[in-house]
């Protein structure tokens, strides 16, 4: 069994050396951690691809005292100093860019497509996060005494807390590590035991090569127990968390004791709405790409397809069509149209809940089994609101169909879930849809296109079981790491 080191190490062309990282933990250079090392195993194949050491309370606590003795002087540095760090950052990572997808497959169970995809958006998040530290930082404001100035300006948080998933371990760690370190903070960043490499090894070694000052980012791989310790620490001012919804209440469970600010980015379970009009062609083609994207391990994910009655057979046909091409294969070999799930316990939840669902009303139009975490892609039709694959986030490649017969209850069964994060509308009436949209209670939506869409200028996030409210993308980051300070100054 060949380990990722030794490939390295047999490559030429080998441009990021993972040994130092091998069953360490970084934070204040690479160092064991106080709980040991974990296997790091690619979903792929089965491969060992090294082990990661595993952070505990003590570490997290040593880091954040580290952490802010290092922002002090951090938050004074001039913008110039701190977006050439992150233009450095974006530029090591393209240099970086073919280690990273490699890994990314090989850790992930990314297909090469999606691997591609998550390190040039992580790039683009670098040079965002570069471009925010020269945005406006306060206002003017009157104030009663016409000899005194009042500014109202953003501050620094100090230390910023970033716990990131494994379903895209890069872009959902950078997102938050970035625009945190470009406005002036410290970041301690744990990333998921299984994707501790691409999500947490190499953050560390692009800021290390960007030329970031030690002890203003700690890399802390670990479990749930790692995680409270990081939300739970005195010295992190903010925490920002990307995973599941029930995780996501006990982070926010812990900060809320704490007084501390949450930016929770949750599960969803998002809606296709394909009204009588569509262009159908366009929205099977939308549906398929938002239930099967990265084996649907996605939070935008397409978990619930809503077709007018009239066009439903269609629809179910020419979706049944597309995905009967895609089987599941290890992902590093060529031609690969479907990866694997992250592990098979996840596939044996995934089929937990399409046994269900075909018990109750939904019939298995095809797919419904798995081999190891490989799950086939899964159709379901005549899925009614009740069923187990309406309500619950699947996060599988499953695509259950419900029928309905009205706008009205196409908008009564798309907000028919605890989850509001994003939604698409398919119909050739424009107007019509962006009122629809207006009644609809998500984050975002995408008219005639997929329910997965994400850019770093926008303002990402959902609301419900999705969210707090709080967005990542460009200016909303001012409001998730920084604090307003008033000042005022005497002028005569």
């Amino acid at each position: 069994m060949t380990s990722a080191v030794a490939e390295a190490a047999g490559r030429r062309d080998v441009l990021w050396d993972l040994s130092r990282a091998q069953g360490r933990i970084y934070s204040g250079g690479w160092r064991p951690g106080s709980r040991g090392v974990a296997g790091v195993i690619s979903p792929g194949d089965g491969g060992r691809l090294g082990e990661t050491g595993v952070a505990g309370e003590d570490d997290v606590e040593r880091a954040a005292g580290i952490a802010v003795a290092a922002q002090r002087d951090w938050a004074t540095a001039s913008y110039q100093v701190r977006t050439g760090v992150l233009v450095r950052a974006a530029a090591a990572l393209r240099e970086l860019q073919p280690e990273a997808e490699r890994m990314l497959v090989r850790e992930s169970g990314s297909l090469p497509l999606k691997a591609r995809y998550e390190v040039a958006k992580a790039i683009a998040e670098l040079e965002a996060a570069a471009r925010l530290t020269t945005m406006p930082q306060g206002d003017v404001l009157p104030v009663e005494d016409p000899g005194t100035l009042g500014i109202a300006r953003r501050i620094p948080v100090g230390v910023v807390g970033v716990i990131a998933p494994w379903n895209a371990p890069l872009t959902l760690a950078i997102r938050s590590v970035a625009p945190a370190i470009a406005l002036g903070n410290a970041v301690l960043v744990k990333p998921d035991i299984k994707t501790p490499f691409s999500g947490g090894a190499l953050i560390a070694e692009i800021f290390e090569r960007a030329g970031l000052p030690e002890g203003l980012l700690h890399v802390l791989p670990g479990d749930a127990e790692t995680g409270e310790a990081v939300v739970s620490s005195p010295h992190t001012a903010v925490i920002a968390f990307t995973g599941s919804s029930a995780a996501g209440r006990r982070v926010g469970e812990i900060a809320g004791r704490m007084l501390k600010r949450v930016s929770l980015e949750l599960g969803g379970n998002n809606a296709i709405i394909v009204l009588a009009d569509a262009d159908l062609d366009l929205a099977v083609r939308c549906g398929v790409g938002g239930a099967f994207r990265h084996q649907g391990q996605v939070c935008m994910a397409t978990g619930r397809h809503l077709v007018h009655e009239s066009i439903a057979d269609e629809y179910v046909r020419r979706l049944t069509e597309a995905v009967a091409t895609m089987a599941p294969a290890d992902p590093s070999e060529p031609g690969a149209a479907l990866g694997p799930l992250i592990s098979t316990t996840q596939a044996e939840r995934v089929q937990t809940i399409v046994d269900q669902a075909v018990a109750g009303s939904a019939r298995l139009v095809t797919g419904g089994a798995h081999d190891g975490p490989f799950y086939e892609p899964t159709v379901l039709d005549d899925v009614d609101e009740q069923n187990t694959a309406f309500r619950s986030e699947i996060f599988g490649p499953v695509a259950p169909v419900t029928r309905f017969s009205s706008d009205e209850e196409a908008l009564r069964l798309a907000d028919g879930t605890d989850y509001g994060l994003t939604a698409a509308i398919h119909t050739r009436d424009v107007g019509r849809a962006l009122g629809l949209a207006q009644r609809l209670r998500v984050g975002m939506i995408a008219v005639n296109g997929q329910t997965v869409y994400d850019a770093p200028h926008i303002p990402m996030g959902g609301m419900g079981a999705s969210g707090n409210g709080s967005r990542h993308g460009d200016r909303w980051n001012l409001d998730e790491f920084t604090h307003w300070q008033w000042v005022t100054v005497p002028t005569t």
